[in-house]
């Protein structure tokens, strides 16, 4: 077992979280007349990303919904680096950098196949219990598969 200043300093250079890459090429009617990804489009991968991102762990937005907790985006914060243009192949990294409790936090990098940073973008989002429209918890089965990387 690790002791404890080592741990100390080994999360401080590698500190808990998740992360899911998952890929997605740029189609045309996501372009604008300059050829470049439309600003919009980009919180479309950022979904993409999320989705896959829970997924990954075993769960889905469906089966969350089926069980009553409904999970809409809170708030959103882009910066464009660099653009993606038509036939892009673009990875998009979400990572869950905390514990979620009533909201839960993505981060997100977009990078060409070059591997060039294009786009990072964060958003939160709340969990809202179905039946009374109002924030809950966030489901134990996202927190038990989460666990493991905190």
């Amino acid at each position: 077992m690790m002791s404890s200043p080592l741990k100390k300093s080994f999360v401080a250079i590698f500190p808990p979280m998740y992360s899911h890459e998952t890929s997605l090429r740029v189609r045309y009617a996501e372009t604008d007349k300059m050829g470049y990804v439309y600003y919009g489009t980009y919180a479309q991968y950022f979904e993409v990303g999320r989705v896959e991102a829970l997924r990954s762990l075993g769960l889905s937005y469906r089966r969350m919904e089926e069980q009553g907790v409904m999970l809409p985006v809170h708030d959103l914060s882009i910066s464009y680096h660099k653009p993606a243009f038509y036939d892009d192949l673009l990875t998009v990294r979400t990572t869950i950098e905390a514990m979620p409790s009533v909201r839960i936090k993505f981060a997100y990098e977009v990078r060409n196949e070059e591997g060039d940073l294009l786009t990072k973008a964060l958003t939160t989002l709340v969990f809202i219990d179905r039946a009374t429209n109002r924030p809950c918890r966030a489901p134990a089965e996202l927190l038990e598969k989460l666990a493991p990387f905190f």
